[in-house]
């Protein structure tokens, strides 16, 4: 197999050189001096520049005409090689280099815009880099069966499809809306009172990152504006963020990165640095944070341990029972910010984005009227007006980077996440209990032999199906909702 065995040794070191380029964005959000950012952005260009020509090389052709896999696995990596060559050879080498350097930019005009609620700052480089992800969806588009987005899309959901993820997104809704309005009309969730230190916060952080198997010998936990979660293999690394009134907001920002790491951590060692070696998709990969997060972490049981260390740790916290600590957890509220949502209202705040994008990207909205479409519609879904932009278009990262077509890839999270815990709950028995105890291991454990370990070996449909047994549906996920608020708001 040698053809085989040498596009696997080329692949290699495309991969450690990917990994490069994914620890200086990590260095760009954490550490990286505010100055620095011209410099930044021509070095991103630079590496991207390098990693094009060997995605384009015309030698990877050459192999995958001649190579024979020796195995399944090996036809998984041929899979996902062939597919990585096929969608860099339509982009050209001027776009992808471009695309780095502005993007690299329009993170640090996104960061320093929000902070002075300027949308009037942030607008013209988001419009060049909605203009640059319009070309780079409509290069990928062609010769298929797939308008831009779609096509955008397929670099985070492998297989996705708008028209069916819009069709998902409407019947959820419904119901969603329902447990929605019944808790809004019940009385409020009690709320955590108190100073919480920024070092008692990370302390724990740190403590519940490790009880979910996070591995700091391999990884590390920072602060950053946007929580994120990057890297593979032998380097995965985490951030949150600190607010010294809100606690949640520090420790469930890590448990849900500590998922995404959890799933990198995961796969099998044979695999890294090579194309499976990774996880399969953002949808996938979020299932593992959705779960982590909310249906292993806001449990019942999980809540119980969790507000007997947070006592220890901070003394009086304003409520004075382990059932008001679950209810202050998953309370349910009005409130602008996606990733402070709770599980009622987020999927809500990802329709707006995903209907947004999709017509940016199609052309069918201009990002001089982005705001006040999304004040529109925020105001329709739910209830209320946003009142400064970086509680309304500007509060996310994603856009700035152009990280267009990701968006859906969070719910379609949560509907894996409900099928994935279904299953776990199905097949491990005390689940519960060892939370009550905090211990997650049993679940993250399921999830590590069921899922996490093979990484990209199989697609995303298929990943779920093989972890459960049964095709995903949105039926779990929403029985699940409609149980657990059913009893906190009855």
């Amino acid at each position: 197999m040698p053809a085989y065995d040498d596009l696997m040794a080329f692949q290699r070191t495309t991969e450690a050189l990917g990994q490069v380029a994914g620890r200086t964005g990590w260095d760009q959000e954490t550490m990286m001096p505010p100055g620095s950012a011209p410099q930044r952005a021509e070095e991103m260009a630079a590496l991207e520049e390098v990693l094009h020509a060997r995605r384009t090389d015309p030698r990877i052709g050459d192999w995958l005409r001649e190579a024979h896999a020796p195995d399944a696995v090996g036809d998984a990596n041929l899979r996902e090689i062939r597919r990585s060559y096929e969608r860099n050879l339509k982009v050209p080498a001027r776009l992808a280099a471009e695309l780095a350097r502005v993007t690299s930019l329009a993170q640090g005009q996104w960061a320093a815009a929000r902070k002075a609620e300027d949308a009037d700052a942030f607008r013209p480089v988001l419009a060049e880099v909605v203009r640059l992800r319009q070309e780079e969806g409509a290069a990928l588009a062609e010769g298929t069966n797939r308008d831009a987005y779609d096509a955008l899309m397929q670099d985070y959901e492998p297989g996705g499809n708008a028209g069916e993820m819009a069709a998902m997104f409407d019947a959820m809704r419904p119901r969603i809306r329902a447990i929605r309005e019944r808790a809004l009309a019940a009385d409020p969730a009690p709320t955590l009172t108190g100073h919480y230190p920024r070092a008692a916060q990370l302390a724990l952080s740190e403590e519940i990152a490790v009880a979910f198997g996070y591995d700091l010998a391999r990884g590390r936990l920072d602060l950053a504006v946007h929580p994120f979660s990057s890297g593979s293999g032998t380097d995965v690394r985490i951030t949150t963020r600190v607010d010294e009134g809100d606690p949640l907001n520090c420790l469930y920002s890590t448990v849900h990165e500590v998922g995404h790491a959890s799933y990198e951590q995961g796969v099998e060692a044979e695999h890294l640095l090579t194309p499976i070696g990774r996880g399969v998709s953002m949808g996938v990969h979020e299932s593992q944070s959705r779960s982590y997060e909310n249906q292993m972490a806001r449990s019942e049981a999980f809540c119980g341990w969790l507000y007997g260390r947070m006592r220890d740790t901070f003394g009086d916290i304003g409520v004075g029972s382990e059932r008001d600590f679950y209810r202050a957890v998953n309370g349910v509220g009005a409130g602008f910010i996606r990733t402070e949502a709770d599980e009622v209202n987020y999927n809500l705040h990802i329709m707006l984005r995903f209907d947004l994008e999709r017509a940016l990207i199609l052309g069918d909205l201009d990002v001089a009227d982005l705001e006040s479409a999304w004040n529109e519609r925020f105001l329709a879904d739910f209830g209320f007006a946003v009142d400064r932009p970086s509680n309304g278009f500007m509060q996310d990262v994603h856009w700035a980077v152009g990280l267009m077509g990701y968006f859906p890839t969070y719910s379609l999270g949560n509907l894996y996440a409900g099928c994935l815990m279904a299953a776990a709950r199905r097949d491990v028995s005390g689940i519960d209990a060892a939370l009550a105890e905090g211990d997650p291991s049993p679940a993250t454990g399921w999830m590590r032999e069921r899922l996490q370990r093979f990484g990209a070996q199989r697609e995303p449909t298929e990943t779920i199906r093989h972890a459960t047994g049964e095709d995903p549906s949105a039926e779990p996920l929403l029985t699940y909702l409609e149980a657990k608020f059913g009893d906190l708001y009855p």
